[in-house]
């Protein structure tokens, strides 16, 4: 991209011009401001990674609306408490949050998040019609017109394995049980409220395990919750990210992890997990769809708050979206159509060229695509995973 100003009539893939304030604009947005501010963003689920190059672009190209972008990063179970202390100081250091559906329910919980849509719907016009359509789903039962999905991946649960120690591979939930009480320790998933493979594995047990109501963590998993603490005996501990689960894997000390599409691509890209790690499913396997999210924290003065939507409409067009590819971190990743992997840069290309697998885009084709948990009841599911299943672990 040239250093020139972007072009924002293209916003979105051809869309009408985003709002600036001038004759037309609506009052809900602020206009953008005439002299340049210093914008800070936190991501809690490691977005940066799939938006950063984009990010970074539109900084370069918009000198006169941005001075500055503060890229900070921080645990997921930190943001409420930190963006909560925040606003009840009456300050407003953090003007956008990149999170998973985690940190995006813990927001909701506590109502920190301002109403992005409909409120400044003239910022991203068409937006539901340039989504992907399981995109679009999440983006409408996630963020609620608080979050707005940026990326987004079918993600798991898939069983990731080391063939050279793993001769039976699991292939139902029985099975896997099995496995893990004839190999203690050697089995392990990360804390569901710190990691997308985790939660994904918790939200999945109840299509694999044919419960009562998928969608209802609390009167509808009796089958899921018995199954978590039956196996929970027979794991040594539950890490408080994922990045633990796939080092422990490389180094030989675990033989089957939780992990997605995006967390089997990218640990192997990077060398983590040895090339050689395989994947496979359990009979009943639905998928269970993440994203990432952008928030806006409510108290964000609105010279900066017109700047953020700004950017937040600039990063979903495709070629800001064509970043998401990365190395496989989140793959597919790109939440809105005709972002074909060609648009990626050539590392991203060569990357899933070399450990993307032929086998998920059957997986995709041929299984549903379930939405995860609604922000309220993934809330409540955390809690009674970390009451129930945690304390469990094999002592």
């Amino acid at each position: 991209m040239t250093k020139g100003h972007i072009d924002r009539r293209t916003v979105l893939g051809g869309m009408a011009a985003l709002a600036t304030g001038g004759p037309g604009a609506l009052a809900a947005s602020p206009p953008l401001p005439t002299a340049p501010v210093a914008i800070s963003i936190i991501d809690v689920g490691g977005a940066l990674a799939l938006i950063q190059p984009a990010i970074e672009e539109y900084r370069a190209a918009n000198p006169k609306l941005v001075s500055r972008i503060a890229l900070v990063k921080a645990p997921a179970p930190e943001l409420a408490s930190k963006i909560k202390a925040q606003q009840d100081a009456g300050k407003a250091d953090l003007d956008l949050v990149l999170t998973g559906s985690d940190g995006l329910a813990a927001g909701l919980d506590q109502n920190l998040w301002l109403k992005v849509l409909p409120d400044h719907a003239e910022r991203f016009p068409n937006i539901e019609a340039n989504y992907e359509p399981a995109a679009l789903n999440l983006h409408r039962a996630q963020g609620a017109g608080f979050g707005v999905v940026v990326n987004y991946y079918p993600s798991g649960p898939l069983l990731e394995y080391a063939p050279e120690r793993v001769k039976k591979v699991p292939t139902t939930a029985e099975e896997l049980l099995a496995f893990a009480k004839a190999n203690p320790g050697k089995f392990m998933y990360a804390r569901p409220a710190n990691s997308g493979p985790g939660r994904t594995f918790m939200m999945g047990l109840p299509y694999i395990l044919g419960d009562k109501d998928p969608q209802d963590p609390i009167n509808g998993w009796d089958k899921t919750w018995a199954y978590l603490q039956e196996i929970a005996p027979f794991i040594d501990y539950y890490p408080a990210g994922t990045s633990a689960t796939m080092k422990e894997f490389g180094e030989g000390t675990r033989d089957i992890i939780i992990s997605t599409t995006g967390w089997d691509i990218n640990p192997r890209a990077l060398g983590i997990v040895p090339k050689s790690a395989m994947i496979g499913t359990l009979k009943g396997f639905h998928w269970v769809s993440d994203a990432f999210f952008m928030c806006v924290p409510k108290g964000v003065p609105n010279d900066r708050l017109a700047v953020v939507l700004d950017l937040m409409a600039y990063l979903l067009t495709p070629k800001a979206q064509a970043y998401s590819y990365d190395e496989g971190y989140l793959y597919p990743g790109p939440a809105v159509k005709n972002v074909p992997v060609s648009l990626a840069p050539a590392r991203s290309q060569q990357v899933i060229a070399e450990f993307g697998r032929p086998e998920y885009a059957d997986l995709i084709a041929k299984n549903p695509i379930e939405l995860p948990l609604k922000p309220d009841k993934m809330v409540l599911a955390f809690r009674k995973w970390d009451e129930l299943v945690g304390p469990k672990r094999r002592q």
